[in-house]
């Protein structure tokens, strides 16, 4: 993948790239608890001595009532088309769907994913009379349900995703034995941010150019590291979570986890366990779980160690979403005493991945199919809702012409990068004068998340990736912390494989 590129003209713009959350509060103000993805990466048991943090700046919303849903009662003669999702973002779709189609009533209920809560209800209600007729798929599980039988067919839309360019890897995902199932309206390729003023210091430089040449490969990486621990005495770490490396390292592997039903263990997984252990036993990562406090704060200069030390974090791994629904607003302390806004940069990094997304698919055997056939390619491929969504039309005002008891909070404010590259090609430059360029620094990521996007490869993913990924989590970390040796690691993670997967040939 190329660095990003910025043309020189563009400098010091804005862009207004402030997104809904990918949780259940659907303002543009991303807290952390709402901001992190379902397919989170290793969490690390930070031991006793790790660095520490100021309380994350945010409500706790993910564990409020776990179900809301629409008024059970649909108005008049209207067809009912229920959508369940994990988070209130699509329900912003279906209003304007409702816009569109007077004579449908959209019946949204959203179910947090806290704990597997989404997927245990869905699979309930599955093969049930309470079985909804369009539901959202995160990444990841998306592959579960697309290798399983109970999505329709959705091959009919395979015309207008090439005429809308749905970049490939966005139908590799929703496609199993070549039967299409699922679509997605978010494309959301990786990118590496960093602090640009601790580049100054630590490299002489700020320019992304120059800084992704000094970053473009793990062993480049690493050396990095190494000069911004020796530079800052141990102050600034180069990133603030070891699980920051899962997303990349897994997928750059050569294999799936599984073939001819046996276990294969991927060059880049052992690579990622030796990055990951080196970067923990240097000193080069502050510990700090992901998703949890001490790694947000490392994005606004409050983190501490446990002496009450000042530490700060040089770069984050995070796709698309990252900016605007992680990063950007967790940037300001929440006692406003610090704000790391503006001296951001982004570039591609070290190794090309994909992180998260959301895709949709309609339950086969529905009594309204047509329908739930139609709003998914409303949602996914229709190229004027996608611009709509994308360059933040669907406000709350726009909503609540259309539906006058729609939330304060509902809306989607511009900047979701979207999967098709018709539309991107379209609107991405919108974004060279934006508020979120001004975070950048002047940088536009929309472009630059433009001429990544078509890189990404996911024909390794499948429905069994989540389990594997995550029976690694805790024996890693034991590793990690030294409470265990490597070998101990891997045979305890193979024996709680053995016990998911009592059919498949671990060796």
């Amino acid at each position: 993948m190329k660095s990003f590129k910025i043309p020189k003209s563009i400098l010091g713009l804005s862009l207004v790239v402030f997104l809904m959350v990918l949780s259940a509060c659907g303002g543009p103000a991303a807290t952390p608890q709402e901001s992190a993805p379902a397919d989170t990466s290793a969490e690390e048991a930070a031991p006793a001595d790790t660095a520490t943090e100021e309380p994350a700046q945010a409500d706790t919303s993910a564990e409020e009532p776990a179900e809301e849903a629409a008024a059970e009662e649909p108005a008049g003669d209207k067809e009912v088309l229920n959508v369940w999702s994990f988070t209130n973002e699509i329900n912003t779709m279906a209003i304007a769907y409702e816009g569109l189609h007077p004579n449908v009533d959209v019946k949204y209920t959203m179910i947090p994913m806290t704990n597997g809560e989404y997927q245990t209800k869905l699979k309930a209600a599955l093969g049930t009379a309470d079985a909804p007729d369009v539901i959202a798929l995160e990444a990841s599980f998306v592959k579960e349900l697309v290798e399983s039988n109970i999505l329709t067919d959705l091959g009919e839309f395979l015309p207008d995703a090439e005429t809308a360019e749905t970049y490939p890897f966005v139908i590799e995902v929703g496609t199993n034995d070549g039967v299409t199932k699922a679509y997605s309206y978010q494309a959301t390729p990786g990118a590496l941010f960093y602090r640009r003023s601790l580049a100054k210091e630590y490299f002489g430089t700020d320019d992304p150019e120059e800084v992704q040449a000094l970053l473009s490969d793990f062993d480049k990486f690493t050396e990095a590291a190494a000069i911004v621990k020796e530079k800052s005495g141990g102050d600034t770490y180069m990133v603030g979570s070891s699980g920051d490396f899962e997303n990349p390292f897994y997928a750059n592997r050569a294999d799936p986890w599984i073939v001819d039903d046996t276990l294969v263990v991927d060059p880049m997984v052992e690579k990622f366990v030796e990055i990951a252990k080196m970067f923990r036993d240097e000193g080069y990562e502050a510990q700090a779980q992901q998703w949890q406090e001490g790694w947000f704060a490392g994005m606004n200069d409050t983190l501490v160690d446990a002496e009450g030390n000042p530490k700060k974090v040089f770069s984050y791994f995070l796709p698309t979403w990252g900016l605007p629904y992680v990063l950007a607003p967790n940037a300001a302390s929440s006692d406003g005493s610090s704000d790391t806004s503006g001296d951001w940069a982004v570039i591609s990094g070290p190794l090309p991945y994909q992180w998260g997304g959301t895709w949709l698919g309609v339950v086969d055997g529905g009594s309204n199919m047509e329908l739930s056939k139609d709003f998914v390619h409303f949602a996914t491929l229709d190229e004027d809702n996608l611009t709509n969504w994308a360059t933040g039309v669907y406000t709350n005002e726009y909503l609540k012409e259309i539906d006058p008891e729609v939330p304060d909070d509902q809306m989607q404010a511009p900047g979701d990068f979207v999967s098709s590259q018709v539309v991107v090609d379209n609107i991405v430059s919108s974004f060279d004068d934006s508020e979120l360029s001004a975070f950048l620094d002047g940088q536009n990521s929309y472009a630059g998340f433009a001429e990544a996007a078509p890189t990404v490869n996911a024909k390794l993913m499948t429905g069994s990736d989540d389990a594997i990924q995550r029976a690694l989590h805790d024996p890693l970390n034991q590793y990690l912390n030294g409470e265990i040796t490597e070998e101990e690691m891997w045979t305890l993670w193979k024996d709680s494989l053995r016990i998911e997967f009592p059919d498949l040939t671990i060796n």
